[in-house]
């Protein structure tokens, strides 16, 4: 196909991803970054701004949005990012696939489901929510197309910026013990990123996706403990695990402001935090899903030949 897929926040590990699903999907892919350009097909821009978010998404048809602010900048920064994107994508004339996450919702009882209110009071969460209401509004006075993907907590190769990722793998392989943030027993939907990626492209090549968010297919919810159970056999050594509970992130957070960051939305960690993506799956499927054993062995491959610390 001769339409141009842009990737905004490419050097992610989300946007690497996609990059790495388009490609293998053969469309003609636009990486960008803010970084250095590496590659023939990669565009350094800087999308906080007008001029670069303009430069970026020019000649698109579709862009997904991978991008976002440091963790802890997200309450005074995504509403702008945000707007600018929505800049380039109309001048573009594209489409919009956002890469959102579970915490508009707030604490929930029950499986999460998209028609759920927006009913996070934390400041991330209102981000969130400020973004995904951007971005429908957008949509809905016919500016732009657009369509949002949520996904929960991920894992896979190349994600290191994660709870998920150097404190579980890379420790593992390390021999040292792996921890889990939050109670090691409550279930978690927990998503794979190269299945997120297919998920967010199947979103773009869809027209049906357009105007509504949607809950990302992810393999059954775990608990921690068979999450770590399930590394530690793979790699075939004897657990060492450990939860992390509130105490023990209050005090890392004393000097470590992303852990800190982790106390709003605790309520993810001690509780049920489980997502029902069935109306993705009845709207595009069939949906293969990489299972949780097959997935595991591949970041733990990845982690080997990546990233040994931990």
């Amino acid at each position: 196909m001769s339409e141009l897929h842009v990737v905004l926040g490419a050097t992610g590990a989300i946007g690497k991803a996609v990059v790495a699903e388009l490609t293998a999907r053969g469309r003609q892919v636009r990486a960008v970054t803010r970084g250095a350009a590496t590659g023939p097909r990669d565009l350094r821009a800087d999308i906080t701004t007008l001029e670069g978010a303009s430069a970026a998404c020019d000649g698109a048809a579709v862009v997904y949005q991978c991008a976002q602010p440091g963790y802890t900048r997200w309450a005074k920064e995504f509403a702008g990012l945000t707007r600018t994107v929505l800049a380039g994508v109309e001048a573009a004339g594209a489409k919009l696939v956002m890469a959102d996450n579970l915490y508009v919702y707030g604490p929930v009882e029950g499986p999460m489901t998209e028609d759920l209110p927006h009913a996070a009071d934390g400041s991330k969460g209102r981000a969130r929510a400020e973004v995904d209401r951007l971005i429908l509004d957008a949509h809905r006075s016919g500016r732009i197309r657009a369509t949002l993907g949520r996904a929960s907590d991920y894992y896979g190769p190349g994600g290191v910026n994660t709870v998920l990722g150097p404190p579980v793998f890379a420790a593992a392989l390390n021999g040292k013990t792996a921890r889990w943030m939050g109670d090691l027993d409550q279930p978690h939907t927990l998503n794979y990123l190269p299945d997120i990626a297919a998920a967010l492209v199947t979103l773009g090549e869809h027209e049906q996706a357009d105007g509504r968010a949607w809950h990302l297919p992810a393999a059954e919810a775990i608990t921690g403990r068979q999450f770590l159970d399930t590394v530690w056999s793979t790699i075939g050594a004897t657990p060492k695990i450990a939860g992390l509970g509130r105490t023990t992130q209050r005090l890392i957070g004393l000097f470590n402001p992303i852990v800190r960051e982790l106390g709003e939305t605790w309520y993810q960690r001690d509780q049920p935090f489980v997502s029902d993506d069935t109306a993705f799956r009845d709207a595009f499927g069939p949906v293969k899903v990489t299972s949780h054993d097959q997935a595991v062995s591949a970041t733990l491959d990845w982690y080997r030949h990546h990233h040994r610390e931990g």
